[in-house]
């Protein structure tokens, strides 16, 4: 165990953690010239494509260091505000971290909140200072922030670069001075943390474990803690490129278990796993559920890939803890799931998941949180979907949630965010400068507020620059009413949104406008109406396609032409009684994207 160091990567999204990873691979021989690709642990094609890491991966690397062979266990961790769990998740597995700050940008939001995780759970923190060989560094600048940060001396932060390979000798020599090696006793009972699942369709999960005391041999009959089942060791092994099998692992290891689970809800992450013969006492500490903070249904295209749509899902869900669903119907698009996301980049995700790895065509509604519900009778219902809002006579008050959020900008877009923050009811709490031009801004504001197209707007007036992260503080009331939209005076539910009655007017004229651009015209005449309870709003109209029916009369009484459009007329009145209007995918995630 002396030779064994864990440790994670924390960075900000795009600071240059998987290059640096790839070169600490490269340095240790785990990868070869022939293998190398960029972005080596990033393994979804999404994941290169947008260059950020969803899924956080774990591999070990070995280095011989003053004649010792040390082996030390790499889990990476994603930058992007939504995955903040993932990293907490990994964080409980190592006893190091990795601080990867970006030398042109300097200190960001998410890389503050990770970093304090990190120090909850006692990490060694290792600063290092990447894109050094970049002309805009500001190594001196950046440097002073660390230091302010961290309290760390000032000749402790390594400089490096990912793409030239500079400090990397560095980094691996302060791994294995600095962090410490993990504690724990090969003899005790076993018990292990998971800390990550991958589904094989194959082999079933592959559950990544990290040993916190015990040994494990292969065929082993262990038991998982949380839902109380026993499962043989089919195999066991570390995780270098490809994984590879072990026939024992003991404490301080970090690696995979293969026991022929084929569902997902049998392996919850942050459970612990323990020998059927000599169980450990406790479970291991400090996991929770994840909480969703975005709802949004996903329904088929198609009503009959119902199954099919189940069955992706639940594949999906192994692959991400995260996602939380539960079966819904709507009037409009039939039956379909009410699906929980950590934000919208998580539900973006997930959509493109589904279409590109199990060609699933969906359709997405209008993203919503939840919030409580106060009835005269004096019950709380918790309400995740407008169309679940109990009539409003019987509503006596709704609270919704709010949440603290940290913005880091430049001095000169303070004015700009603070006008869109103070836009979507925020209320200013604290305003500090980190350095003569950084600014630190906090705010109180409501999350149905942040999760249309907040962190859009706010990096499009920063240019980019500003970062954002939030938590979850409680609730508060609020003044929501629920905004209907009606075509041809039926409800289309899926379209419903719970929005504060401020901005209901203008909200709804909105989507009439952008629902009247995007609905095929019909051959009769269609009536889009925003509605808040009895009382329509906004009203737009799709004019009829029509035949010219009076093209065959040429001079004659203009009676001819009067009974040929009324008989026209009568029967485009019949048809709109009849007539169903199918609503195009592009409608519902229009609305998404109103601006």
């Amino acid at each position: 165990m002396e030779n064994i160091r864990n440790f994670c990567i924390i960075a900000h999204i795009d600071h240059g953690k998987s290059t640096l990873a790839d070169r600490l691979l490269m340095k240790t021989q785990t990868l070869s010239e022939r293998d190398f690709k960029d972005q080596v642990l990033d393994s979804m094609d999404l994941e290169r494509e947008r260059g950020i890491t969803i899924k956080s991966h774990a591999i070990q690397m070995e280095y011989t260091f003053e004649g010792k062979k040390y082996k030390l266990n790499l889990i990476d961790t994603p930058g992007h505000v939504d995955f903040s769990y993932e990293v907490s998740r990994s964080i409980a597995a190592c006893e190091g971290a990795l601080l990867i700050v970006d030398a042109t940008q300097g200190i960001q939001a998410q890389t503050i909140s990770n970093l304090y995780l990190a120090i909850e759970h006692d990490l060694e923190i290792i600063p290092v200072l990447n894109k050094m060989d970049m002309a805009s560094a500001m190594p001196e600048d950046v440097k002073d922030q660390i230091v302010d940060l961290i309290g760390c001396p000032r000749e402790s932060i390594i400089e490096a670069s990912g793409k030239t390979g500079l400090g990397v000798d560095e980094i691996l020599e302060a791994i294995i001075k600095r962090v410490h090696p993990p504690k724990g006793n090969p003899d005790a009972p076993f018990e292990a943390l998971i800390f990550d699942s991958v589904f094989n369709s194959f082999r079933g999960i592959f559950a990544y474990f990290k040993i916190v005391n015990g040994t494990i041999h292969t065929n082993d009959l262990v038991k998982f803690m949380a839902t109380g089942r026993e499962y043989h060791a089919d195999e066991i092994g570390v995780l270098k490129l490809k994984p590879i099998p072990r026939d024992v692992l003991s404490a301080g290891d970090v690696g995979y278990i293969i026991s022929g689970i084929k569902t997902a809800r049998e392996v919850k992450v942050g459970d612990t796993i323990t020998h059927v013969s000599n169980p450990c006492k406790t479970a291991i500490s400090g996991f929770e559920d994840v909480k969703p903070m975005v709802f949004a249904g996903i329904y088929p295209v198609d009503a009959d890939d119902y199954e099919d749509l189940r069955a992706s899902m639940e594949k999906l869900q192994l692959n991400d803890a995260s996602l939380v669903f539960e079966p819904e119907s709507s009037a409009a698009l039939g039956f379909g799931f009410r699906c929980g996301f950590l934000g919208l980049l998580h539900m973006e995700i997930i959509q493109e998941r589904l279409d590109r790895e199990f060609d699933m065509d969906v359709i997405t509604t209008v993203p919503n949180v939840s919030f409580k519900v106060l009835t005269t009778k004096g019950e709380v219902i918790d309400v995740h979907n407008p169309s679940g809002l109990p009539p409003v006579t019987n509503i006596d008050y709704i609270d919704e949630p709010y949440i603290h959020a940290q913005i880091i900008t430049k001095s000169e877009y303070v004015g700009q965010i603070m006008n869109l923050c103070i836009d979507r009811r925020g209320t200013l709490k604290n305003q500090s400068y980190l350095t003569s031009d950084r600014v630190e801004i906090t705010f109180e504001l409501p999350l149905s507020e942040i999760v249309f197209d907040f962190y859009d707007k706010l990096k499009s007036i920063s240019r980019g620059y500003a970062s954002f992260d939030y938590h979850q503080t409680g609730y508060k009331k609020a003044d929501l009413v629920r905004l209907d939209i009606l075509l041809n005076g039926e409800m289309v539910d899926a379209l419903s949104a719970l929005i504060h009655r401020d901005h209901a007017y203008n909200f709804g004229r909105r989507i009439c406008e952008k629902l009247k651009e995007l609905i095929p015209r019909q051959q009769f005449e269609i009536a889009i109406q925003a509605a808040i309870g009895a009382k329509v709003i906004a009203r737009e109209t799709i004019k009829a396609v029509r035949k010219d029916v009076t093209a065959k009369c040429y001079g004659g009484d203009i009676t001819r032409k009067r009974k040929l459009l009324e008989k026209q007329k009568k029967g485009k009145k019949r048809m709109r009684q009849v007539g169903n209007v199918e609503i195009p995918q592009t409608a519902f995630l229009a609305v998404l994207k109103l601006d």
